[in-house]
């Protein structure tokens, strides 16, 4: 699905055992990868100043990415010191990268807003979609299945849509960002939230489905992808993430309103399904 992926990595995540896994990606259609880490500046007498020892250490830990690398394929690692929610943004945009993988740790609104989260931050300040793993997820995996995860990273995806703007434009990415050599299924899921005063009626559930999930289904089958859909009844985020136990899937697709472009600007349905979901989640960021 992406070509060019930047790897970010705080040897805290689990990110770091990917260095072995170049061969995979590229057997996934990848043509350029990037490791990151950045090291934060520590203060000299109050200028900040870059830790020598730190950045050759890091250096270190991710050159095995450079041992075995597959015609065609393109790797570097890169070492920096700073803030990671500038410097990440720079280095995707000096390397063109179609998309950032990172992980991330379970939090809650008041946590986020208390502390801040660098995966919050980037969600509003870059343009590149945003693949988020839990540390727990890479750590767990066998050698065996890193292998499969890292062939399949994107193969497929749940996607929940709701004909909202939001929905119609992770759509649009997943069109865009296409590789008919490489086999993808999306999985389009609406839910139809209970408790309402009137619950639809099948003629009307059938009428969502040709209306709104059959269009988005046609636009993705016509990109080569293959496009299964289902309509749900309950709490949306319950659902989508059931959903995603029962589906075959590698990851959650979302996007945000062009109002929210970061997962928490405001309480928000993809910021949820961030916080809660065990799956790896690929945020696409509103067109600014």
């Amino acid at each position: 699905m992406f070509y060019r992926i930047l790897i970010c990595t705080d040897f805290n995540d689990g990110l770091q055992r990917l260095v072995h896994f170049v061969p995979q990606f590229a057997a996934s259609g990848m043509q350029q990868i990037v490791f990151l880490h950045v090291v934060p500046l520590s203060e000299d007498l109050g200028v900040p100043k870059a830790n020598a020892e730190k950045v050759a250490r890091a250096q270190k830990r991710l050159a095995s990415a450079l041992e075995q690398i597959p015609a065609g394929v393109e790797v570097k690692v890169e070492v920096q010191p700073g803030r990671a929610v500038d410097v990440i943004p720079r280095i995707a945009k000096t390397y063109q990268s179609d998309v950032i993988l990172m992980g991330t740790q379970s939090r809650n609104l008041f946590t986020e807003t208390l502390f801040g989260s660098t995966t919050a931050e980037l969600s509003q300040r870059s343009p590149t979609p945003l693949m988020t793993v839990r540390p727990q997820l890479i750590s767990a995996l066998t050698t065996e299945e890193l292998t499969l995860r890292c062939q399949h990273l994107f193969r497929g995806l749940l996607i929940p849509y709701d004909d909202s703007n939001a929905s119609k434009h992770t759509i649009a990415q997943i069109v865009q960002h296409a590789q008919p050599e490489i086999p993808q299924t999306c999985y389009l899921c609406r839910v139809i939230e209970e408790g309402g005063r009137f619950a639809p009626s099948p003629a009307e559930e059938q009428r969502l489905i040709s209306e709104t999930l059959a269009p988005a289904q046609a636009q993705l089958q016509a990109a080569g992808i293959k496009a299964e859909l289902e309509l749900r009844r309950g709490n949306a985020i319950a659902q989508i993430l059931q959903a995603a136990q029962d589906k075959d899937v590698s990851a959650i697709a979302i996007s945000s309103n062009s109002s929210n472009r970061g997962f928490y600007s405001v309480p928000s349905f993809a910021a949820e399904l961030l916080r809660r979901s065990l799956h790896p989640v690929l945020f696409f960021p509103a067109p600014r």
